[in-house]
């Protein structure tokens, strides 16, 4: 199976999906967004294909999210992508794509939905929470 991680490695949620994927067999391709943000049309498709909204893929608790005022609902999908690509730290992550769809995985046990089934029998994550596969 292919997979791409956009990836944060500062980030446990990010690291315990990435360990994830690799429990499963699958190698993906690794993308640190941070510094090797998509381009709009893979951002935008990412967030389609997700199906969340783009404020849906912002990381609304980012200290810079409030610093540009992006709380409110007076802005566009397209104004808020284009905040998303000038401040990569405003992605929430971590978002992977496999053959089977495309998932924010917050919390990372979303992955389970776009792994075959059986892929992961369980698995511990850094903070000891066991996740059981399905």
């Amino acid at each position: 199976m292919q997979a791409t991680i956009y990836h944060n490695p500062k980030c446990g949620t990010s690291r315990n999906t990435l360990a994830m994927l690799k429990q499963a067999g699958i190698t993906p391709t690794v993308i640190e967004y941070l510094q090797n943000m998509p381009d709009r049309a893979t951002l935008t498709q990412l967030i389609k294909a997700s199906g969340l909204t783009a404020r849906q893929f912002m990381r609304a608790k980012e200290a810079r999210f409030k610093e540009l005022g992006l709380q409110g609902d007076n802005w566009s999908d397209e104004e808020l992508i284009g905040f998303m690509l000038e401040n990569p730290i405003l992605m929430n992550r971590p978002v992977v794509v496999t053959d089977l769809g495309t998932r924010q995985c917050r919390p990372s046990e979303v992955l389970l939905e776009i792994l075959p089934e059986g892929a992961i029998a369980s698995f511990t994550k850094e903070d000891g929470e066991q996740v059981t596969g399905r």
